[in-house]
């Protein structure tokens, strides 16, 4: 009988041997199933058999799928990464295989209609089910619930006593397809010559890396749409990656105007059924274009005509957690695997790409300008030494003025703060007790608009006390430094009239509220906008014409290699909300620190002068992207162990011209969960063999049980 290599997404060290059934002609890629120890799971056919099993002690595949091989290139995709970031290859071909109910034929759907009959008792949730279901609609549990705004249980209870009937629901239909000429944009000489060009890169159908760096404002996103247009009239299929699920809604309305449909998409709150259709209209063919978090780059996908990686620069394209990647870095390698072009867009472009395209690497595209009359705005900075607020409060005066010189003028604000909950700390005024995480080394954040208190470490949250824990005293706590809801509780007592609308990561109601706020805001609904950063990425407000930043320092003092360039790009996006029509706009910072050089960059709109500078310090230093950063990260349940451990790592040290190992230290947030940590820093030369030096090290150890040891390849966080 034939040997196969077969890949299972799980820590493994490679691929395992087994037999093939006569009769069956697997090709590699093909998704069957194995026994593994006692279980039965899913694998992939990887290659030839690896030879390492005895023939007597093979196992045989169990079936095979009926679905798509995965791609070459998606395979060696695969491998490639898992030898870059150092993770087993199966937990890699994990990230591909997170749909397992794509592998199985679509089951039919179960949903309920009403009948003649009605319950002699008909209460407020019965009549708004019965609402929902009048125009003779079917619809599932979960989705009649939603509609209605009932629990299931309503649902369940009627069905129960005969009151609905059961049914099949039509499987969902195909998806729609976008047409690439159904409303071509008007174009500026400037975004015309850069469309030009990327176009002819998609069509080319070759592996390029471009650079999109345009102003806020100057219709980048108008420029990427040309590239997807591109792709679509060529057949091809095209992946647009977004930092986070909060810019999928614009971008899905915009592009619905485009090309006349709203595309696939993909992240973390997709149901099973949608995940499942998904994953199979990609790999089928069916799905022309996708809007996704990260994890779309590992969707199985076979017909790339370009990936787009939007707000580049943006650190939710960082896994920090399981298998640690950049994905805009691995968007690159991706792209290269499939052989079509990339697009890296971003007004503020992370220092990796600006050198990249310094040395060529990466194709540069300038957008200089706004579109049409949109001036960039005029940024100013307070400087709160010589200028605080008033007593009790967190904006200057000068910032509660150009609040109310947008109000007059029939124009938005937006007030920004990078500090989600109420307050970054709650204390007793008695006792002076802190109120701190029992699993971490982190102080629990007051969210006061839902009573609570909470660790943004590791989840945990308590209720509010009603008097200190400590002492017992009663009225005693207070809130230390502003957090967006106490900046929030500032704006609706200077302005009570005005219509105020909060974004914050903490916003509650999904996907779709968050959607029909930002819609709620786009049509003028709002007069204040208080929001964290969730604001500052990719938004257009057209009515916005002035900003302010409560706390502009936020971000600098942290010792983090890139804390400059990370405050600069977010203060900036910030500040480029405004002014985006023909009217100029105003942003103000608030800072206790004026002279900084981020600041002082923004005043003056020198971005390349900031940049040269970076640049420059990082150079010396042979940092990022002169140099190269890997971490070691070891946890335990104990500090003496992760000590213990850590010493013994340090001992065993190999030695390098061109690599220098810091540490061990403790991480700066030591305990989290319950478990201690220390780092390791690995410092580098850009052609130093990185992971072989960390293979050569790691393998004269062997961890306890309860130990962990996580490796980052160019990392982005040190906490």
């Amino acid at each position: 009988m034939q040997v196969i290599g077969i890949l299972i997404p799980m820590a493994l060290p490679g691929p395992y041997d087994y037999l093939v059934p006569k009769g069956i002609d697997l090709k590699a890629g093909t998704i069957v199933r194995v026994p593994l120890g006692r279980r039965e799971v899913d694998g992939v056919v990887w290659g030839p058999a690896e030879g390492k099993t005895p023939p007597e002690k093979l196992k045989s595949i169990i079936s095979v799928y009926d679905v798509k091989p995965l791609s070459v290139s998606l395979r060696k995709f695969v491998d490639w990464m898992a030898s870059y970031v150092m993770a087993p290859p199966g937990l890699v071909l994990r990230l591909v295989m997170r749909a397992p109910e794509a592998f199985e034929p679509a089951q039919p759907v179960m949903g309920w209609r009403a009948n003649s009959q009605r319950p002699l008792r008909e209460t407020s949730a019965r009549k708004k089910l019965y609402d929902v279901l009048a125009d003779g609609a079917v619809f599932t549990t979960a989705d009649l619930a939603r509609e209605a705004g009932v629990s299931q249980s309503v649902v369940r209870a009627l069905a129960k006593d005969g009151y609905l009937d059961a049914c099949t629901i039509a499987q969902a239909q195909a998806f729609a397809q976008p047409v690439a000429e159904f409303e071509p944009v008007t174009l500026s000489a400037d975004q015309k010559k850069v469309t030009d060009l990327l176009r002819g890169s998609v069509s080319a159908q070759k592996f390029q890396a471009h650079l999109l760096d345009g102003v806020t404002g100057s219709g980048k996103t108008e420029v990427f749409f040309e590239a997807v247009a591109q792709a679509i009239s060529e057949g091809k299929q095209a992946l647009i990656l977004l930092p986070e699920i909060s810019l999928t809604g614009q971008l899905l309305d915009r592009f619905e105007k485009r090309f006349g449909c709203q595309p696939a998409v993909w992240h973390s709150a997709l149901g099973v059924s949608d995940r499942r259709r998904t994953w199979r209209g990609i790999s089928d063919g069916e799905v022309s274009v996708l809007v996704g978090a990260r994890s779309a780059l590992f969707l199985p996908w076979d017909n790339l005509g370009v990936i787009i990686v939007d707000e580049e620069h943006d650190g939710g394209f960082k896994q920090d957690e399981g298998v640690i990647y950049n994905a805009r870095d691995m968007a690159v390698v991706r792209a290269r695997y499939a052989d079509c072009p990339v697009i890296l867009s971003s007004a503020t472009p992370s220092l990796e790409s600006v050198v990249n395209a310094q040395e060529q690497r990466y194709i540069h595209h300038r957008l200089a300008s706004r579109f049409g009359q949109a001036q960039l705005p005029d940024i100013d900075v307070v400087d709160m030494r010589h200028t605080p607020p008033p007593k009790g409060y967190w904006m200057v005066d000068a910032m509660t003025a150009g609040i109310e010189k947008a109000l007059a003028d029939k124009k938005q604000a937006l007030i920004f703060l990078n500090r989600r909950g109420y307050a970054p700390l709650t204390l007793c005024r008695q006792c002076g007790h802190r109120y701190a995480c029992h699993q971490c080394d982190a102080w629990m954040v007051e969210h006061r608009f839902r009573n609570e208190l909470m660790c943004h470490h590791c989840g945990i949250v308590e209720p509010i006390p009603t008097q200190c824990v400590s002492c017992g005293g009663v009225g005693t706590l207070t809130a230390c430094g502003p957090g967006i809801e106490r900046v929030t509780e500032e704006v609706v007592e200077r302005f009570p009239d005005a219509r105020i609308a909060v974004l914050s990561s903490d916003f509650r109601g999904g996907m779709n509220a968050l959607r029909d706020t930002m819609a709620q805001i786009a049509d003028g609904k709002a007069d204040i906008i208080v929001g964290t950063q969730i604001v500052a990425k990719g938004h257009h407000f057209p009515n916005l014409s002035f900003v302010g930043v409560v706390d502009a320092d936020l971000g600098l003092g942290n010792g983090d290699l890139r804390a400059a360039e990370r405050t600069y790009q977010l203060l900036l996006q910030v500040a480029g909300r405004a002014g985006r029509d023909a009217t100029r706009g105003r942003a103000l910072l608030q800072s206790y620190m004026p002279d900084h050089p981020v600041l002082e960059a923004l005043i003056s709109g020198d971005r390349d002068a900031f940049l040269a500078a970076e640049c420059a310090a990082r150079e010396a230093a042979h940092m990022p992207p002169y140099g190269r950063l890997a971490a070691l990260i070891v946890s335990a349940p104990s500090q003496e162990m992760v000590i213990h451990i850590t010493r013994d790592l340090a001992k065993k040290i190999p030695i390098h011209n061109e690599i220098q190992v810091l540490g061990p230290a403790p991480a700066p947030i030591m305990r989290v969960r319950n478990r201690y940590r220390y780092r390791f820093l690995i410092k580098a030369s850009r052609q130093s063999p990185v992971q072989g030096f960390i293979h050569q090290w790691l393998a004269q150890i062997k961890l306890p049980n309860n130990a962990r040891l996580s490796i980052d390849i160019d990392p982005y966080s040190f906490m």
